[in-house]
C-alpha cells in the first residue's frame, strides 16, 4: 500500500512540475507599427479583411507560408504568413485563423502590424514587405531559470544554434527551417529551432539568424531558454521539448566497424634457411610495399589537388554567373528611362544633386521613379559603377531610400531610385509656413527613423557604410512622413569614424527641434550659429528657449531629451559622442539616466571670440587650436575643410595622393569644396562670404 501510495505521489509530483515549467512563449507577442492608421470603413480594411479570408480559404498552400497583397497604392496591402516547420497544414490554418483575430484586436487600426503565435507569424503592411530582410529590432522572452553551469550549457548551446542556422538558411523557397536537440550538460537535453521567411535569400537568411544569436550574451545568457522573433526570422531554445520530436532529422548513420580479421590458422611458410636469401626476400618486400604506398599517396594527393581546383573553378563561374543575373536585374534600357522621364524635360525634373539632375518618371505600368542623372565627365569605371550600384541595392531598410537599378549607355549613367511624393525634409523644416504640418509627434516619429536608418548602416548592413553628408536636404519623406535616408550610395568604408555621422544627426535633432538651419539662427548676438546658440541656453538653463514657437503648445518632456540626445551628439571629443545604436536605446526609453554633455565641436565662447576680434591679422598664425576646436583630433567636417584647400593649393601630384589616401575617388571636387566654403563660414562667421567660384581662393583650379 506504501509503495502505490508512493508511486501516486511521485505521479501527482511530475505532472505539477510538467505544469510549472516556465515557457518562452505563453502567449502572442506582436507589434503595432506607428506608420499611419486606417478607418474602419476605409478601402485599407476592405482590402486587409479580403487578403485575411483569401489566406485562410486557400487550400493550395500547403507548405505554410502566405506571402499576398491587394489593392492599389495608397490602399495597397501586402501580408505574409509563416508558420513553423513542424506543422501539419491543419495546425497552421488553426493557428494563422487564431492569429488574425488576435492582431486585429491588438492592432485595431494601424496600417502595420505583426503577431507571433506559438506556431506561426502573420504580418501584414502598407509597404512591400517581400524579399526584404527587416530584423533591426529584436523582440524576445525569456525563461527566467538559469543554468548551473553557464559556460558547460554554451558550450553546448552555440554550436547547436550556428548548425541550425546554417541549415535554415541553406533551405528552398518554401522552407528554411531547422530544428535539433543534443544532451546538455546535468543529464539534459537542450530543444532548439530556427526559422527564415522562405522568400528570403541564404545570406539574408543566415544573416538575420546571426542578429538574434548575437543578443543571447547580452541579454540571456545561461538562461535555460529564451524565443527572439523578428520580422523576418525567428530562434527558440528550452530545456524541454516544445515540438515534435518526431520532426527532428534522422541522427547520422555510426560508422561501420573495422573489419575484423577471420580467426583461420596461418598457412604454413616454406622453411628457409636464414642467410642472404632471407636478408634479400625482406628487402625486396621493403622496397615493393615503399613503391606502392609512394605512388598511391602521390595519386591521392594529385586527386585532391585536382578536385580542388575544379571546384574553385567551378564557384568563380557560379559567383560570376550569379553577379551577371543581379546586374541583369538591375539594368533598364535607356529608351524606357527616356521616355518615363519625357526626355529629361525640364517639367519633371525635381532638383539638382550634388552629383546630378534629378528628374521624376513613370513608367507604363503607373509607377513612379526618381531617376538621378549623373554627371558625364565622371572618372568612375563602368565595372566600378556597377559593383556600386550592386553593393547599394543589397542595402535594404524601411529609412532608406530604395534603389530600383540603373542604366549604362556610352556616357549615360543613370540611378534609379523609389519615388518619394513629398520631397525632402528640409522642404517642410525649414519653411516658415510647411512647418506647421510637422507637429511634434511628427518630427519626433521622423527622428526616430533617421537613428534607426544610421544605425542599419552603421551595424546592421553587410558592410559598415559611413554617410559623411547627413542633412535635412538628404532625408526624404514618403506619403506618410516617413523618413528615407538617400545620397548614401558614394560613401567611404572605415576611413572615417561613424561618429562623423552621429555629429551630423545631432545637428539635424538640433534643427528638427527649433526649425532652424545650423548657420542660419540669430540669437542674442547676430549671426550666432546654433551650436553657439544651444550650447548657450543649456548652460543658462533655458533650453525650453530652443522649441521651435508651433510647438510650444505640446509636451517639452520629448523635445527636451532631443536636445539632450542631440547636445551629447555633437560633443567635441569624439570619444564621447554615443553610438548610433545608443541613440536609437535613448529615444526608446523612457527611464534611461543620460550623461551631461561636454562642449560641443565649433563652439566660439565669449573669451575665444574678444581675442579674435582683437588679432591685427586674419593671416597670423593659431597655435593649438582654431576657435578652440583641437586639430589634434580633427572632426571629419574640418578634414574635409582642410582636403578641399589643400587641394585647391598644392601641385597635382600631392592632390593624387590626397585622392589615393582618403579614397576621395568617387567624390565630385567641385561639390566637395562647396562644402568646405560652407564649413569655412560657419567656422568663422566674420568673415567675408566665399563661394566656389571664388578665384582669389583657388586661383589655378578649374572645377568640372
Amino acid at each position: 500500500m506504501k509503495i502505490g501510495c508512493s508511486k501516486l505521489v511521485l505521479f501527482f509530483c511530475f505532472a505539477l512540475i510538467h505544469l510549472l515549467i516556465p515557457t518562452a512563449a505563453q502567449r502572442p507577442l506582436n507589434r503595432c507599427y506607428n506608420t499611419g492608421n486606417y478607418t474602419s470603413n476605409s478601402t485599407y480594411r476592405e482590402n486587409l479583411d479580403s487578403l485575411l479570408t483569401t489566406m485562410f480559404n486557400n487550400s493550395k498552400i500547403d507548405y505554410g507560408f502566405y506571402n499576398l497583397s491587394a489593392g492599389e497604392s495608397p490602399d495597397k496591402v501586402y501580408l505574409i504568413a509563416l508558420c513553423r516547420g513542424d506543422n501539419s497544414p491543419s495546425e497552421c490554418r488553426s493557428c494563422i485563423n487564431g492569429s488574425r483575430y488576435e492582431l486585429l484586436k491588438a492592432c485595431p487600426y494601424q496600417k502595420e502590424a505583426i503577431i507571433w503565435g506559438e506556431t506561426c507569424s502573420l504580418r501584414y503592411s502598407y509597404r512591400s514587405i517581400f524579399n526584404i530582410m527587416e530584423a533591426s529590432t529584436v523582440t524576445y522572452r525569456i525563461n527566467g531559470a538559469n543554468f548551473s553551469d553557464v559556460e558547460a550549457f554554451n558550450s553546448v548551446l552555440r554550436p547547436l544554434l550556428d548548425s541550425l542556422r546554417n541549415r535554415a538558411a541553406s533551405g528552398n523557397s518554401t522552407h528554411k527551417f531547422a530544428l535539433q536537440s543534443t544532451p546538455a550538460p546535468k543529464f539534459k537535453t537542450v530543444y532548439s529551432l530556427a526559422e527564415c521567411t522562405p522568400d528570403l535569400s541564404e545570406l539574408d537568411c543566415n544573416r538575420c539568424l546571426q542578429r538574434v544569436q548575437n543578443i543571447i550574451p547580452q541579454c540571456c545568457d545561461g538562461r535555460q531558454g529564451a524565443k527572439f522573433v523578428t520580422p523576418s526570422c525567428d530562434l527558440r531554445y528550452e530545456l524541454h521539448p516544445f515540438y515534435d520530436s518526431s520532426a527532428e532529422p534522422p541522427p547520422l548513420s555510426p560508422p561501420p566497424p573495422p573489419l575484423v580479421p577471420s580467426e583461420s590458422p596461418p598457412p604454413d611458410l616454406p622453411t628457409t634457411t636464414p642467410g642472404k636469401e632471407s636478408n634479400s626476400s625482406r628487402t625486396v618486400i621493403i622496397v615493393v610495399v615503399t613503391t606502392i604506398s609512394s605512388a598511391v599517396l602521390i595519386i591521392s594527393i594529385s586527386i585532391c589537388i585536382y578536385l580542388r581546383a575544379r571546384n574553385k573553378e567551378n564557384k568563380a563561374e557560379i559567383d560570376t554567373d550569379d553577379q551577371i543575373s543581379v546586374v541583369e536585374c538591375l539594368q533598364f534600357d535607356f529608351g524606357k528611362i527616356r521616355i518615363a522621364t519625357q526626355n529629361f524635360s525640364n517639367a519633371n525634373k525635381l532638383g539638382e544633386g550634388g552629383f546630378g539632375p534629378v528628374y521624376k518618371g513613370r513608367f507604363p505600368n503607373g509607377q513612379e521613379i526618381a531617376v538621378k542623372r549623373l554627371s558625364k565627365n565622371s572618372s568612375q569605371g563602368e565595372i566600378e559603377f556597377k559593383n556600386e550600384v550592386m553593393l547599394v541595392a543589397r542595402l535594404q531598410h524601411r529609412h532608406l531610400v530604395r534603389l530600383l537599378g540603373f542604366c549604362l549607355e556610352g556616357d549615360e549613367r543613370l540611378l534609379v531610385y523609389e519615388f518619394l511624393p513629398n520631397a525632402s525634409l528640409d522642404c517642410f523644416i525649414f519653411d516658415p509656413i510647411k512647418r506647421a504640418q510637422l507637429n511634434w509627434e511628427k518630427r519626433y516619429k521622423i527622428i526616430g527613423g533617421i537613428a534607426r536608418g544610421l544605425l542599419y548602416l552603421h551595424e546592421d548592413s553587410q558592410l559598415r557604410i559611413i554617410h559623411r553628408d547627413l542633412k535635412a536636404s538628404n532625408i526624404l519623406l514618403d506619403a506618410y512622413m516617413n523618413p528615407k535616408i538617400s545620397d548614401f550610395e558614394y560613401v567611404l568604408h572605415g576611413q572615417f569614424s561613424v561618429k562623423s555621422d552621429v555629429f551630423s544627426f545631432g545637428i539635424l535633432v538640433l534643427e528638427m527641434v527649433t526649425g532652424q538651419k545650423n548657420h542660419t539662427i540669430c540669437g542674442e548676438n547676430n549671426g550666432e550659429g546654433l551650436l553657439n546658440y544651444a550650447w548657450k541656453k543649456w548652460k543658462d538653463g533655458t533650453t525650453s528657449n530652443l522649441v521651435d514657437p508651433t510647438l510650444r503648445t505640446d509636451s517639452t518632456i520629448e523635445m527636451m531629451k532631443c536636445i539632450h540626445i542631440g547636445l551629447l551628439c555633437v560633443q567635441e571629443n569624439v570619444v564621447n559622442r554615443p553610438t548610433m545604436a545608443s541613440v536609437v536605446l535613448m529615444l526608446n526609453s523612457e527611464s534611461m539616466t543620460l550623461s551631461i554633455p561636454s562642449r560641443p565641436a565649433f563652439v566660439t565662447d565669449s573669451h575665444t571670440r574678444s581675442s579674435m576680434e582683437t588679432t591685427p591679422s586674419r593671416s597670423s598664425p593659431v597655435q593649438a587650436s582654431v576657435n578652440n576646436v583641437s586639430i589634434t583630433e580633427l572632426d571629419p567636417r574640418s578634414v574635409d575643410l582642410v582636403l578641399a584647400c589643400c587641394y585647391c593649393c598644392c601641385s597635382a601630384t600631392l592632390r593624387s595622393l590626397i585622392t589615393g589616401r582618403y579614397k576621395l575617388s568617387p567624390y565630385n571636387w567641385r561639390r566637395l569644396w562647396e562644402r568646405a566654403c560652407t564649413l569655412a563660414q560657419a567656422v568663422d562667421r566674420e568673415g567675408p562670404t566665399i563661394t566656389s567660384n571664388s578665384p582669389l581662393l583657388c586661383p589655378n583650379i578649374k572645377f568640372h
